[in-house]
């Protein structure tokens, strides 16, 4: 018997009602091919277990501490010291927290188990035009069990989006396409030494991977513009972006403003935050944006 594939998530959020149209289930896929300095999912980066530690709901007991195996935890006055290179993710101080102050996101799942998990909600998707969105992460980087997931997805009847980077090789594009209704498609900056110096990232085989699905189909297609201060926050890159929009026929944008709402989210990982010192963008900060892009002559809209 075929041994059933699995894919490593994060989370299945439903009744998400950003990322597609209607009400949808959003399955986030853990690994992601560019490591963004702003990213608000840090957990979904690498592939695997990790374990976040929320200090508001700890009360300081020292179980977890004196249950870890491997003594990768200890009390240091007031404050609880993790020592993650230790970690075997053995799971104990989760267990063993009566405060659920100890959490491991990210867990294998069968693809047959997430089919069942989102079809939960159809009759949600079927009153409201909604349907699945795939998100990360970037769901490419698994890609034969995103490929797999997709095309269940589609024989069950339902609406699919997929949010994606757009670094995969073309032909992973190819394999996808027939199973998408909606490619979430981020595109970050034009200039490929600044896009890669930042994010790691190769912008020809984005852009090669943007022009062919919008020859295919450009309405299948929505560009995001994540609109990130130091980065691409000024005039001149916004209208290099749109007139590559405009350029491969694509007329839908969406211009999603810089937030900070997952800095906690580096504390709880012990990880640093890069940005930290930077504030949050206002939609109001990106009308005069929204106002290049419509003179332009395409669809703007500020936020998912």
């Amino acid at each position: 018997m075929k041994q059933q594939m699995t894919l490593s998530i994060m989370e299945i959020e439903r009744f998400a009602i950003h990322d597609g149209p209607g009400i949808r289930s959003t399955v986030f896929l853990q690994g992601c091919s560019l490591h963004c300095p702003w990213c608000a999912n840090p957990e979904s980066q690498r592939i695997g277990s990790k374990l976040m530690y929320y200090e508001n709901s700890c009360v300081k007991c020292g179980k977890c501490a004196a249950k870890c195996p491997q003594r990768a935890i200890e009390i240091q006055g007031e404050n609880l010291i993790f020592h993650r290179e230790k970690c075997i993710q053995c799971r104990t101080c989760e267990k063993n927290c009566l405060q659920n102050a100890i959490h491991f996101s990210g867990v294998d799942m069968k693809i047959d188990n997430i089919v069942e998990t989102v079809m939960r909600d159809l009759d949600y998707y079927e009153e409201s035009g909604g349907g699945v969105t795939i998100s990360g992460g970037e769901c490419f980087v698994q890609f034969d069990g995103f490929l797999e997931l997709i095309q269940k997805l589609k024989k069950k009847g339902l609406h699919v989006a997929v949010e994606t980077c757009g670094q995969t090789a073309l032909e992973n594009i190819k394999k996808a396409f027939p199973y998408i209704d909606l490619f979430l498609f981020d595109f970050k900056h034009p200039n490929p030494e600044i896009f890669h110096q930042v994010t790691g990232g190769n912008l020809e085989i984005i852009l090669k991977n943007m022009e062919w699905i919008a020859k295919e189909d450009h309405n299948k297609i929505v560009i995001r513009v994540p609109v990130i201060p130091e980065f691409n926050d000024n005039e001149t890159v916004m209208r290099d972006i749109f007139c590559l929009v405009k350029k491969f026929k694509v007329q839908n944008v969406q211009l999603l403003p810089y937030h900070v709402f997952g800095i906690n989210k580096y504390k709880q990982l012990g990880m640093p935050y890069e940005m930290a010192e930077i504030k949050s963008l206002t939609k109001e900060d990106l009308i005069v944006y929204e106002k290049i892009g419509e003179n332009l002559g395409l669809n703007v809209k500020i936020g998912g």
